[in-house]
């Protein structure tokens, strides 16, 4: 699972392989905790990420919500995501 975003100690990672189950997503790592934000409605579906990463990531989702959604189809026909500028 390539890492497709790095900053403020979070990892974002998208699983690319034909198929991968919808909604589209993201895994978010942090700290050994993991989560998973549903890129559509930009929300937590999953996991026990701190409510303070999780604000970032969220923000980082809405403002990258195309390329997201980009990667996501990559990812749907088994070919590499790209990577996305990290939130500054």
């Amino acid at each position: 699972m390539p890492t497709i975003s790095m900053f403020y100690g979070i990892i974002i990672r998208m699983y690319y392989g034909p198929k991968e189950h919808n909604p589209p997503h993201i895994h978010i790592y942090y700290q050994g905790l993991v989560g998973t934000l549903d890129i559509l409605k930009c929300e937590f579906t999953d996991g026990n990420i701190p409510s303070k990463q999780q604000r970032l990531v969220i923000a980082w989702a809405e403002i990258h919500s195309d390329e997201l959604l980009a990667d996501w189809e990559l990812c749907q026909n088994g070919e590499k995501p790209f990577s996305i500028e990290p939130l500054k």
